[in-house]
C-alpha cells in the first residue's frame, strides 16, 4: 500500500472516532409563539412502594404522567429528563416527597409549573362478615400534584366498589328488589394527609353493603340480608358519602361521584357533589 493511501485511511479513522455534533431540535424557537400548559409523558409504568396507615410499605406498579409548562420560545421539551427525574427519587412514594419530585422537574426543566399523576392499585385484607376468611381486595388510588411559584396544589383520589339495592324496587316488589354493583370515586384536597384507608372506609360503609373478594354461603346470605335491609338510591350514595366526609375538618374540598351498573336497565345512575371547605377552621 502506498505511503499517501495510508495517511488518507489514518485520517479517516480519526474522523470515524470524534464525536458526533447531535442537533438540538427541541431547543429550536418556533414560529408560532404559543405557550404550552402541560407537555411530557403519560402511561408511564413504575414500580412504587406507598407507606399505609400502619406505616408499612406497599409494593404496588404505578402508572405516571409528568409534566411541565413549555414557553412559547421553544420548539420542545426534552422527555429523556422527566425518567431522570423519576428514577432519581428512588421507588418510595408518598405524600411528603411527591413535592420534591416536583420542585425537581422545575429545576430540571426550568420550568414555572409542573405535575404529575400517579396512579396505582391499592390492596387491603378483608375478612368475610360471617366465617371470617380473610382476602385481599384491590382498589385504586391515585395522587395528582402540581407545583407552581412555590405553591402545592395535592388531590387524592380514591375508587371502591359497592353494593347497591334500589329502595323504590324493593317497596313496589313482592320478591326481593334489584341491586348492581356502583362504584364511587372520592376526590379530597387537605390541610393534614389523609390516608387512603380511611376514604374507602368512607366509601363502604356508605353504600347497601361492602364487597368481597372471598365469601362462604354464611357470608352471602349476610351480605344478601344486609344490603336489602339498607337500601340506597344512587343520590342516596353520594350525600352518604359527603355526610361523612364532612366529619374530617381536614379535608378543605371534595368532590364525590357515584356511578351504578343498573342491573335492570341498559345504562347507568349516576350522583355527584362537590364542596370547597376552606372556612373551616383549622384543628390543633
Amino acid at each position: 500500500m502506498l505511503k499517501t493511501e495510508k495517511n488518507l485511511l489514518r485520517q479517516r479513522s480519526r474522523k470515524t472516532r470524534q464525536p458526533v455534533k447531535l442537533h438540538d431540535k427541541q431547543s429550536e424557537p418556533d414560529y408560532r409563539q404559543l405557550r404550552i400548559d402541560k407537555v411530557g409523558v403519560r402511561g408511564l409504568r413504575f414500580p412504587i412502594q406507598v407507606r399505609d396507615k400502619r406505616r408499612r410499605f406497599q409494593n404496588t406498579v404505578a402508572t405516571i404522567g409528568m409534566f411541565v409548562d413549555l414557553p412559547k420560545e421553544f420548539k420542545g421539551t426534552h422527555m429523556s429528563r422527566f425518567i431522570e427525574v423519576l428514577n432519581a427519587h428512588g421507588n418510595i412514594i408518598h405524600v411528603e416527597n411527591i413535592t420534591d419530585i416536583l420542585f425537581a422537574m422545575q429545576e430540571r426543566f426550568k420550568a414555572a409549573t409542573s405535575h404529575i399523576e400517579i396512579e396505582f392499585p391499592y390492596f387491603m385484607v378483608k375478612k368475610a362478615p360471617v366465617s371470617g376468611k380473610e382476602s385481599l381486595l384491590d382498589y385504586v388510588a391515585s395522587f395528582q400534584a402540581a407545583a407552581c411559584h412555590g405553591e402545592i396544589d395535592f388531590v387524592l383520589t380514591v375508587k371502591a366498589m359497592v353494593t347497591t339495592l334500589c329502595p323504590c324496587s324493593k317497596a313496589i316488589a313482592a320478591y326481593g328488589a334489584h341491586n348492581q354493583r356502583g362504584v364511587v370515586t372520592v376526590q379530597v384536597r387537605f390541610r393534614k394527609p389523609v390516608w387512603i384507608e380511611d376514604v374507602i372506609a368512607v366509601i363502604e360503609a356508605s353504600g347497601s353493603s361492602e364487597m368481597y373478594a372471598l365469601l362462604k354461603r354464611q357470608d352471602e346470605k349476610a351480605v344478601t340480608e344486609r344490603a336489602y335491609e339498607n337500601p340506597v338510591f344512587v343520590e342516596d350514595l353520594v350525600r352518604n358519602v359527603v355526610v361523612r366526609l364532612n366529619a374530617h375538618r381536614d379535608i378543605t374540598w371534595y368532590k364525590v361521584e357515584a356511578e351504578n351498573f343498573e342491573s335492570i336497565h341498559n345504562h347507568n345512575a349516576y350522583a355527584c357533589i362537590e364542596k370547597s371547605r376552606l372556612a373551616l377552621p383549622r384543628t390543633n
